[in-house]
């Protein structure tokens, strides 16, 4: 019997960048509440309605807790123990070779520890030093937006702190508030300072309640936009002349090449209106600083996606809106702010030589296809629903020798195509570390895992002993350096459970940036070297017999496959029981669909029923739908979007993401 107690941890919901601080009221060995930490310096207390469903997650009956395996015949699960499951895996790894075996993790995988990516750089570590696949958790995200930030040389972020002090104007390019409400209060700070916020998506987002201004445009013309907007600062000689001159390479070619996209072109291109074209460059040019927030994922997934973070990160270098106080690109993914070095303990100087499949969704699936890859670990996610071309996948994992999936709950690929589930601790069972943009958090170890769940540090290492992977481990039992200072377990809890980062909140304070030159890129020999545009180009995509874009993202209740999309924890199930789709009044009508209607959405890869929403809050040609839902992706495209050669240009993330178009049509259910 232990007397109630209070321990802070963070939330378990990877929701970057926002990343909330936590108190736990223990009792016996069980949760009796939690709330949000008011002395948490990022979050301030507050808490959503995910991390409030989060204490579901324990003593949930439909947890697993043990080892289990599919039956042959029957198809049923049988419970085995950790002893046959992880030899299981090690004999099926043996017969067909380290190189026929892949890993994948998830954001399931780093509850515990995102920002410092503990358990993912274990599992990268485990498959350096056996020699077998490993691929990124970032292909799915934001990587792709980040490769066209990249080429640009803009990567790193100002944080939501020196937005919310400074910036004059804000842009919510494709950046919802809805999945990154920690940056809402500072956003709030901002306009009460009289900074002008204008919101750029696809639909009415909970951004524009708290915008001046919001603009509609088709989906996947951002570059397009982009490109408007810069044939009007540089076309009315809006630019920094002396910035562009000291800090920048291939400006007279970006000059020449946005006066063929004038605004007429850029307006009939992106459904934006001339005047508002115009009104928003010269704006941005003439206000500062001005900052903008790029969208994480969701704009990212088309055709497009890493051309319109390419052109949106010429914008500030032609304003000289960087390396200043509320400038340059906004609060984005945890470990994008200047100085925020972590160690890493992927030991990537020691991979073995090897038939490597690269960091490309469609080459991954693709070796699943082709035997390629026989045997598959899972680490907290969920494939079907993460990949595009879902079906095409979903038959894949079924030809394999052997698919095991390590996991809180059951989802979509366990219960369809696994043959092995592990059972994974929760952020209260296992001692772990978060990395926001300006501090670093301590997750302690408050209760004992239930049945037989394991950690994943526990399951790599019994895997590695198995393999006779050595030297696997970095530290002694129980020690380990978690941030680039060596900060420690007992470090941290030392200092309260938190530690400020030594950062900048500005970034390319030095004015140093991220390509090979030191200087933005506008013209980019990088892309060129791959065999892609060297400027930032929009290119319309191709014909289709479907008429409605669809596009997906976030909202407050979901994010990630966690907890198979929230279905497992009751207040998150009920908050959003089934699948809903925004159509237009226009949309609607023209095809009998009224508000609440059972629809289906289809094209030629598949169909999905849902429900119909419908609102004036999407424009007509537009569908969109929160993602995760089970048959959403099998309307999406698995094509490769850059080449295999390029994915991996830079370290820190992959952008090899399928570009997940897919236009659609409606019809009455």
């Amino acid at each position: 019997m232990t007397p109630l107690h209070t321990v802070r941890t963070m939330c378990p919901m990877n929701c970057h960048p926002t990343l909330c601080g936590m108190l736990v009221d223990v009792e016996d060995g069980s949760v009796k509440a939690v709330r949000g930490d008011p002395d948490n310096p990022d979050s301030r207390g507050f808490l959503c309605i995910r991390g409030q469903a989060a204490r579901e997650i324990i003593g949930n009956p439909k947890r697993i807790v043990h080892p289990l395996r599919r039956a042959a015949r029957s198809g049923s699960w049988q419970r085995t123990t950790w002893e046959d499951a992880l030899d299981t895996i090690a004999a099926r790894a043996r017969a067909v070779g380290s190189a026929a075996v892949g890993t994948w993790s998830g954001h399931g995988f780093f509850a515990n520890d995102y920002g410092t990516r503990i358990s993912s750089e274990l599992l990268r570590r485990f498959a350096n030093l056996y020699g077998c696949q490993w691929w990124s958790p970032t292909m799915i995200c934001w990587g792709l937006g980040a490769f066209g930030l990249g080429l640009t040389g803009v990567l790193r972020v100002n944080t939501k702190e020196d937005m919310g002090s400074h910036a004059a104007l804000i842009l919510l390019w494709g950046a919802n508030v809805a999945s990154q409400p920690l940056t809402g209060r500072h956003l709030a700070a901002a306009k009460r300072r009289g900074a002008y916020v204008v919101t750029i998506d696809v639909r009415q987002t909970e951004a524009s309640a708290q915008s001046d201004e919001t603009l509609l445009i088709r989906p996947g013309t951002d570059a397009a936009l982009a490109l408007g907007m810069m044939h009007v600062i540089v076309g009315e000689r809006l630019y920094d002349a002396a910035f562009v001159e000291r800090n920048t390479l291939g400006f007279d070619a970006l000059a020449a090449h946005v006066a063929k996209h004038d605004v007429q072109w850029a307006a009939a291109t992106t459904g934006v209106s001339a005047d508002g074209i115009v009104a928003l460059a010269r704006r941005y040019a003439s206000t500062r600083p001005g900052m903008i927030l790029l969208g994480g994922s969701s704009m990212h997934k088309g055709v497009e996606g890493w051309q319109g973070a390419r052109a949106v990160a010429c914008l500030p270098a032609l304003t000289g809106n960087l390396g200043i106080e509320g400038a340059g690109m906004g609060p984005r993914h945890a470990g994008m702010t200047h100085g925020q070095g972590l160690t890493s303990i992927a030991a990537r100087e020691r991979r073995r030589p090897g038939d490597y499949v690269p960091n490309q969704m469609s080459k991954i699936t693709e070796s699943l296809e082709t035997g390629r890859v026989r045997v598959l670990l899972l680490f907290g996610t969920d494939m079907v629903s993460s990949f595009a071309d879902a079906a095409r996948v979903g038959r894949a994992l079924d030809g394999l020798d052997l698919l095991a999936s390590y996991d809180l709950f059951m989802h979509d690929t366990a219960r369809r195509h696994a043959d092995l589930l592990l059972p994974a601790t929760s952020w209260l069972e296992d001692t772990g570390c978060k990395s926001t943009n300006t501090h670093l958090y301590l997750m302690p170890k408050v209760l004992e895992p239930p049945g037989e769940a394991r950690s994943p540090s526990w399951v790599l290492r019994e895997l590695a002993r198995r393999l006779e992977v050595h030297d696997f481990f970095p530290w002694a039992e129980g020690t380990g350096p978690l941030d680039a200072g060596h900060a420690t377990a007992a470090a941290l809890a030392a200092e309260g459970g938190m530690r400020a980062l030594r950062i900048s909140h500005v970034a390319y304070p030095d004015l140093r940036f991220d390509t090979p030159s030191g200087k933005v890129e506008l013209v980019s020999d990088r892309a060129r070297s791959f065999g892609l545009p060297s400027l930032p180009v929009y290119e319309p995509p191709p014909a289709s017999p479907y008429p409605l874009a669809l596009r997906f993202g976030r909202t407050l209740n979901h994010f990630h496959a966690f907890y198979d999309h929230g279905r497992m924890l009751p207040t998150l199930a009920e908050a959003d029981p089934e699948p809903r789709l925004w159509i237009s009044p226009a949309d609607a009508s023209r095809r009998g669909i009224s508000d609440s209607d059972t629809i289906r959405m289809f094209n030629d890869r598949g169909e999905m029923k849902a429900r119909a929403s419908v609102t004036d809050r999407v424009p007509p040609g537009t569908v969109w739908m929160r993602d995760g839902w089970e048959g959403l992706n099998t309307l999406t495209s698995g094509a490769a979007l850059v080449p295999d050669a390029a994915v991996d240009l830079f370290e820190t993330f992959s952008s090899g993401q399928a570009e997940f178009e897919a236009s659609v049509d409606v019809a009455a259910a």
